[in-house]
């Protein structure tokens, strides 16, 4: 068997790539051309603008050195905020007045950039949440200057500022203890509802999942509901301390609800669950009014619904009214309470398709565990406030207070 002989390509010179070369790292360089673009042009925000959009810096290697010349003036030393040898400009974020109308210029500069070079918007969080997590390390002046700029950079939409990038940063457990995060926020929130609302902040607040959260920028030793109240309102902000307030209480009857309905589906005794429905009650001191009607939603939530047909559901309704009635009495103690769980049951009746014909079974049952009294049920009847689905809901309840009518004109 002959073999043949591999195949060369002849006369062909074969070249050698020649190695990319790396241009070498030189961040002073490009921090002095910045600087130098500022001076020339007097810290006229747009004229740099200009120049910086038609220069031929190398901007995607040094992105982050650039917004510290923003902020600072110059380049910073490797892990601090402190300024690094070089030329340095006095027209920074942190030499202004700390006031908006000397800030909100830098705002609108940043905006330009940005929208030229979009590439740059990381390198403004990456600066930005470092600068953050560094607050001790400016002077009190310059931190308010750094949360009107932060404040102003969300009022004005400026894009790469995400709000967990300002809110997470923060949490740092030396800034909260010493304080510094406390008045950072407070300048913040004070700078932004300026221009505002309250909606808004609170949207800005759940962006950087901090809503539910505000009173973790308050120090360890101060870190309470009253305390938070206190400090607010002392700083004009009354509007946020009253949603703190409301959402707090949203939280602490979320959690009652949570633990009720647990043991209600785990069946705990009457007797353990009142127990402990008081304890939560007493801890979280929650006004009697909420007490009931979250009272009344863990019980529907623990309702095992079998959704075949509605003679079925109002069984199990009311299979949970008669073993629960115990826990219902102890929380409804006045007539006042009495008529809140009426209305507690109405909205529930009216919202939900499967209970609209329930409600007259409802509370004559109620009425029979002695958790509703009689002239509660007739104040409702005769009186009641709520509109939703009050018409439909009279006339089924009619019959039955006729017959409480002339039973009390028996006796």
């Amino acid at each position: 068997m002959s073999s043949k002989e591999k195949p060369t390509l002849g006369g062909t010179r074969i070249k050698t790539r020649k190695r990319n070369i790396a241009a070498p790292l030189d961040p002073a360089a490009f921090s002095d051309a910045v600087v130098q673009i500022y001076l020339d042009n007097a810290g006229d925000l747009e004229l740099v603008a200009k120049s910086v959009e038609s220069s031929d810096l190398n901007f995607s290697r040094y992105g982050d050195i650039f917004f510290e010349v923003v902020f600072i003036g110059g380049r910073t030393q490797p892990g601090t905020v402190k300024p690094d040898e070089g030329e340095r400009h006095p027209y920074s974020v942190i030499d202004c007045e700390p006031k908006r109308e000397a800030i909100l210029p830098s705002v609108v500069y940043i905006q330009k950039i940005l929208r030229r070079r979009p590439s740059l918007i990381k390198n403004l969080e990456n600066v930005t949440r470092r600068f953050l997590q560094s607050l001790e390390l400016f002077e009190e002046n310059e931190r308010k200057k750094l949360a009107i700029f932060t404040a102003l950079a969300f009022s004005q939409k400026l894009s790469g500022l995400p709000p967990e990038t300002v809110f997470q940063p923060l949490l740092k457990d030396n800034l909260v203890a010493k304080g510094i995060v406390l008045t950072f926020v407070t300048d913040f929130f004070k700078e932004y509802l300026v221009e505002n609302s309250l909606e808004d902040l609170i949207s800005i607040l759940r962006r950087g999942k901090m809503e539910d959260n505000l009173v973790d920028f308050l120090p360890p030793v101060r870190r309470s509901a009253e305390s938070f109240a206190e400090h607010f309102t002392n700083e004009g902000l009354p509007d946020l301390v009253e949603y703190h307030a409301k959402k707090m209480l949203e939280v602490k009857l979320k959690e009652i609800k949570t633990v009720l309905t647990s043991k209600v589906t785990e069946e705990s005794s009457v007797d353990e669950v009142i127990e402990t429905v008081k304890q939560l009650v007493k801890d979280a001191k929650l006004p009697e009014i909420e007490v009931v009607r979250v009272i009344w939603d863990g019980l529907m939530d623990a309702v095992q619904w079998s959704g075949k047909n509605q003679q079925q559901n109002a069984n199990s309704v009311l299979r949970q009214v008669k073993a629960w009635a115990p826990l219902l009495n102890t929380f409804c103690s006045s007539g006042k309470l009495e008529l809140e769980l009426m209305y507690k049951i109405q909205m529930q009746c009216y919202e939900d398709a499967k209970l609209m014909k329930v409600f007259p079974e409802v509370v004559r049952s109620l009425y029979e565990l002695d958790v509703l009294a009689e002239d509660t049920i007739l104040h409702w009847f005769r009186k009641g406030t709520n509109s939703k689905g009050r018409q439909t809901f009279v006339k089924s309840l009619e019959p039955f207070v006729n017959w409480l009518e002339e039973a009390e004109e028996e006796e």
